[in-house]
């Protein structure tokens, strides 16, 4: 008797009590006529800590669905199991993937381990899943595998360890959370006699220690070696080598109940949130790499369609572009009036500055300049340029947007003074100034006319195949009176407030003009509208292109979804590993999100490499794109969340996988 039980007067309080245990399969669905399947009848059984107990039977007796549900990896159709006084059917999914990883350390005959992981690293998974960290998580796996003569094998995958080296890496496992309670499920039918003699060992050894073994062996003479000897027959319990209770008064002092109780805990505990995302990604891309192929045909959709994202959005901004850029050579809010041919029946119906003022006073309207403009001949010294003259106010250059690179613009105070001032434009200075001098303070003459150069425009480039630059300018004042001899303007420049209302302000200036004079027949080039129309379609046909690209990353999501999907059916085994060692649903379902967003974001970031490539070809080819950093940004943004939508619904499938049906999967 132990001294706990002779002080007492009491038989100490089982660790294990199965109470008329039952479990049956099939049945559920009347209409496929499957008749239920009753494994285990009523099994009663009561286990202490620290003792030795073999199960044996012959195939198909129940002893495995008894260790299953021993386990926790099952559970019963009927009976009640209470661990350590507790009733395990209280225990949720997460409570009883903690009793799992903190009570048990399953042993397995088919060995199942990990194949992408080192011998180091199917050790330590269960202690991954306690949250122990990571440097003594690793020292512990270390030390436990050099206990069992394993040291020199550390980094080795289990397809490298002959069957009785990976049988001592189960072991190791099976301890690493101090595996108080080991459960070996054939641990030596798979094994040569050799290394079958050397698990025993093992298995007397931790016995000797203080942990319980139970053994569900099907040979004899395995059983035999054990202290307790439970024979189990068509799913029932025929013969006990001796009662519970009177094994766990036979048990060595030195055996020990649990460290720790084992009621239902109040937080299951577990891994650290970004110590499991760590481990699940290294996890994961040792996956990736173990399926290079497969991975790249994967990663092949959500490039293309990132590239795809980032090309079409380059060369659609590219269009807009270069759309603006037609439009802001006299600025993207203005629009000209001009007086149209004279006819006939109306010979004189030209703009006068009665007409600006007018404009001006209209609501939308927010600034004016009236423009005098015909041929005239600049000289300096010996050179002729013929070249475009033009009269201006003031409002010249805020209207029009048109400033100039050296010198000054003439003012208010010039024109009320009809000086004799000029501005030239880039293609007139290169004519008349070819010698190098800087023309700012210099004499010119147009048509004749005596005028001081005080400014340089800034340079505008071609529209529409007129250059520009080739143009001298001087106050309205001045072109009225000494070059062209009226002060009637050749068009309005008129800038609006709201680009919306272009249209509207277009008509009002058409009434207000008849109004001044009736009969009069204006033209009026309303650029702000055709600006308009033309940024609306180049920003749909951008949006198109960008939603073409959206259906290709989709498509690529899909692609990542049906491979998630192979992927969980091919690690079933795995997943029911991970389970069984103590990895909670939401270890799993984070494993399988980690693969599924590592995926994409590879893939993303491969695909931004690739559509920046291609905006560059286009760009050196001559093509007008325009890169943008939001829309790769994006894009890759867009392929980390189809990792996510996408990786949902298999990683949920695989969290919510049955431990017991997982472990039996292929």
């Amino acid at each position: 008797m132990t001294p706990a039980a002779s002080a007492s007067g009491e038989t100490p309080r089982p660790l294990i009590e199965l109470q008329d245990i039952r479990k049956s399969y099939g049945g559920n669905n009347a209409s496929a006529g499957a008749p239920a399947t009753t494994v285990l009848h009523g099994i009663s059984l009561r286990i202490h800590a620290g003792e030795f107990v073999a199960i044996v039977g012959a195939s198909g007796s129940g002893k495995s669905t008894l260790m299953h549900i021993l386990g926790c990896l099952d559970r019963p159709s009927a009976g009640r199991y209470l661990f350590d006084g507790q009733d395990v059917a209280s225990f949720d999914a997460d409570a009883l993937a903690w009793l799992r990883r903190e009570a048990f350390g399953f042993v397995f005959q088919g060995y199942h381990l990990v194949p992408s992981e080192s011998a180091r690293e199917n050790t330590e998974i269960p202690a991954l899943y306690a949250g122990m960290p990571e440097a003594e998580r690793r020292a512990r796996a270390t030390a436990l595998l050099e206990r069992l003569d394993m040291g020199a094998r550390l980094d080795h995958r289990p397809h490298q360890l002959s069957g009785g080296q990976q049988q001592r890496v189960a072991i190791a496992r099976a301890l690493m959370n101090g595996g108080r309670i080991i459960l070996a499920d054939e641990p030596t039918g798979a094994l040569d006699s050799k290394s079958g003699a050397e698990v025993m060992t093992l298995l007397h050894e931790l016995a000797d220690a203080g942990h319980t073994i139970i053994l569900i062996t099907h040979d004899r003479t395995v059983a035999a070696q054990a202290r307790r000897v439970i024979e189990i027959r068509d799913g029932r319990i025929v013969a006990d080598a001796g009662s519970a209770e009177g094994e766990a008064m036979a048990t060595p002092a030195h055996a020990a109940a649990p460290a720790t109780p084992f009621g239902h805990p109040a937080s299951p505990g577990g891994a650290s949130l970004l110590a499991d995302i760590r481990e699940a990604t290294r996890a994961a891309w040792r996956v990736m790499w173990s399926n290079r192929f497969r991975t790249g045909l994967t990663l092949l959709g959500i490039v293309i369609g990132v590239a795809s994202v980032i090309v079409m959005l380059a060369v659609g901004g590219g269009s807009q572009q270069k759309v603006m850029a037609q439009f802001e050579t006299f600025g993207t809010r203005t629009m000209f009036v001009a007086a149209q041919i004279a006819s006939l029946r109306n010979p004189s119906a030209p703009l006068t500055l009665d007409d600006a003022l007018a404009i001006r006073t209209l609501a939308n309207v927010e600034g004016v300049a009236p423009y005098i403009e015909d041929k005239v001949v600049v000289r300096r010294g010996n050179v002729d340029h013929l070249t475009e003259g033009g009269g201006a106010t003031v409002d010249f250059s805020r209207v029009l947007g048109w400033g100039v690179s050296q010198g000054v613009m003439f003012d208010a105070e010039d024109e009320r003074r009809v000086a004799k001032v000029a501005v030239i434009g880039e293609t007139v200075r290169k004519r008349l100034f070819a010698d190098g001098q800087d023309p700012v303070g210099q004499d010119i003459l147009v048509d004749k006319v005596p005028f001081q150069v005080v400014g340089v425009l800034a340079s505008k480039g071609a529209t529409d195949g007129e250059d520009q630059d080739d143009r001298v300018v001087v106050p309205l004042s001045s072109a009225a009176t000494r070059v062209y001899g009226h002060p009637n303007p050749t068009w309005i420049a008129v800038q609006v407030r709201d680009i919306d209302k272009a249209q509207e302000t277009a008509t009002a200036i058409e009434a207000q003009l008849e109004r001044l004079q009736a009969g009069r027949n204006v033209l009026i080039w309303n650029r702000v509208e055709a600006l308009r129309v033309q940024t609306e379609t180049a920003r749909a046909m951008t949006m198109m292109l960008g939603l073409i690209a959206v259906v290709s990353l989709v498509v690529g999501g899909i692609g990542v979804m049906n491979v998630m999907l192979m992927t969980v059916r091919e690690r079933t085994r795995e997943i029911g590993i991970r389970m069984a060692t103590g990895a909670r649903q939401r270890d799993i379902l984070r494993q399988f999100m980690t693969e599924a967003v590592l995926v994409t974001s590879v893939g993303g970031t491969v695909g931004v490499a690739a559509g920046l490539g291609i905006v560059v070809a286009l760009l050196l080819a001559g093509v007008s794109v325009q890169f943008s950093v939001p829309a790769s940004v994006g894009a890759f943004g867009c392929a980390v969340l189809t990792g996510v939508v996408f990786g949902f619904m298999p990683a949920r499938n695989a969290a919510r996988l049955d431990p017991v049906v997982a472990l039996a999967g292929e």
